[in-house]
């Protein structure tokens, strides 16, 4: 009798820890969303060839230092549109991966929407000052910052992406991150060729994307997550042994002006270190 007793309760108790036993075993589902910046273009292996996406990027990375199951649909090109649009026409929307059960989101997003990318590029001098054009004059003529504008015109469409992450996530914590230190004050010209004026001119334009990326995540309900503080002393310019952006001509399988393998594997642990 006495036994039977005994294996009643045992079943009962295990009936009643089990569930809670089970949730607690299952792996943090884990979904990240963006551009170039958190896919990780050339840095090896490639994984997705029309979205250049790496295993080797800060959500690969973030993922095994959380124990989490990673859904990664972060494609290069990536613009906010692409959330809810198909890229290149064929692939998925990113938001088809966000599911009820999904626990963590990181979104890197907003450079593209602001024509950041395009603009670095055409901020190249390969003579010194005054042997071609400021991209700063040419970017602020007339006295109307153009990139300020384009930042502060995509706004809106970062904040109801959010809203839209919410929606589809509801039970999700939403970490968006930032951009990181692209280049140095002043620069380091000649070793990457951009006039001091207008390397101080990008950055800026970058800490202005930065602001507005932390603006909305504080307005949506979503953490922003620094990378530019912590990428200071790695920029473009820095050694390469040091350097987490990679330089126009670059030293290591990443794409010009992009995470190199360090720097995704420095961003994964600022990343981790903000999901818990």
């Amino acid at each position: 009798m006495k036994r039977r007793v005994l294996l009643a309760v045992g079943v009962l108790l295990t009936g009643l820890v089990s569930p809670a036993a089970a949730r607690a075993a299952d792996p943090l589902e884990y979904v990240a969303l963006g551009d170039s910046s958190a896919a990780g273009p050339l840095i090896l292996p490639q994984i997705n060839l029309p979205c250049l996406r790496s295993a080797a990027n800060y959500p690969h990375v973030a993922a095994e230092q959380l124990g989490a199951r990673l859904t990664d649909v972060t494609c290069s090109g990536a613009e906010i549109s692409d959330f809810s649009g198909k890229q290149f026409g064929f692939v998925p929307p990113q938001y088809s991966a966000l599911k009820s059960t999904t626990d963590l989101v990181t979104v890197a997003i907003g450079a593209n929407d602001s024509g950041l990318f395009q603009a670095a590029l055409s901020c190249l001098n390969l003579l010194p000052a005054p042997a071609g054009v400021s991209c700063k004059a040419r970017y602020t003529a007339g006295g109307t910052d153009q990139l300020a504008a384009s930042i502060a015109a995509s706004a809106p469409a970062l904040g109801r992406a959010l809203d839209r992450i919410h929606e589809l996530a509801p039970n999700a914590r939403i970490l968006v991150t930032g951009y990181g230190t692209y280049i140095r004050p002043d620069g380091c010209f000649p070793r990457v060729p951009v006039w001091p004026v207008d390397a101080n001119y990008l950055q800026g334009t970058i800490d202005n994307l930065n602001r507005m990326i932390a603006t909305q995540a504080a307005a949506h309900n979503a953490t922003y997550v620094d990378l530019r503080t912590p990428s200071i002393g790695h920029d473009t310019c820095s050694p390469v042994s040091e350097r987490w952006l990679e330089a126009l001509l670059p030293a290591s399988d990443a794409a010009p002006l992009h995470p190199t393998r360090q720097g995704m594997s420095a961003f994964a642990a600022v990343v981790a270190a903000a999901a818990k």
